[in-house]
């Protein structure tokens, strides 16, 4: 083996070592520190999807198709406060996006929600608790985690898009802008509901030993 070969194994021998005593000392700090790159991660992946499926489905009528549901109160302006405000039209056109971009968000989270699952109950946590219960559990909070943060975009969505369009006049490069912005918010809310949840659902069972 040569010298190089050898000192590139001892260091890489070092920083796992490193790792594996400070896991010991340390195991919720670690498991939170995996928790947070993999939620990195997943939200490159969901930056990368979005944009992906919006302009699939900006190609079809579904731009010009209005889906506004779960209606509390009204706005300040007087309209009525949709909980999913997606009004008919393209955003550049002053539209909310329709149901073209409702289903370009939620498909790209779904996608990202899946991988994240199985990403963090096999890596992070190492659950070895019956899955079918996790996943129950876990579709549960995703819709409500959903519906949550779908409540929240009603207040900063509109006037991150208008800022970054209209008032400071970037036109698509703001609504590019705008769309990274509200999905690191939205992911940002997940991340730190997720991780409680995480730590019930993804219990590690001990094994049983067998004799």
């Amino acid at each position: 083996m040569s010298m190089e070969k050898a000192k590139a194994k001892k260091q890489t021998s070092g920083l796992l070592g490193f790792w594996e005593r400070y896991k010991e000392n340390h195991p919720n700090i670690a498991q939170f520190l995996v928790f947070f790159l993999l939620s990195n991660g997943i939200t490159v992946l969901q930056l990368v999807l979005m944009p992906v499926f919006k302009s699939i489905f900006a190609q079809t009528s579904l731009v010009s198709t209005s889906f506004q549901i779960l209606q509390f109160g009204h706005n300040f302006d007087g309209s009525d406060y949709y909980v999913f405000d997606y009004a008919a039209g393209a955003l550049s056109a002053g539209g909310g996006g329709g149901l073209a971009y409702f289903l370009a968000v939620q498909i790209t989270i779904a996608i990202a929600q899946i991988i994240n699952f199985f990403a963090q109950r096999t890596i992070t946590f190492k659950s070895n608790s019956n899955i079918w219960n996790a996943a129950f559990w876990y579709f549960v909070a995703y819709i409500l985690i959903t519906i949550g943060a779908a409540a929240a975009q009603g207040f900063y969505k509109a006037p991150i898009y208008d800022l970054l369009m209209n008032t400071w006049g970037l036109g698509a490069t703001g609504e590019t802008a705008a769309d990274i912005i509200t999905m690191i918010i939205n992911s940002a809310i997940s991340f730190w509901v997720f991780y409680p949840i995480f730590k019930i659902i993804f219990k590690e069972k001990p094994e049983t030993e067998t004799k």
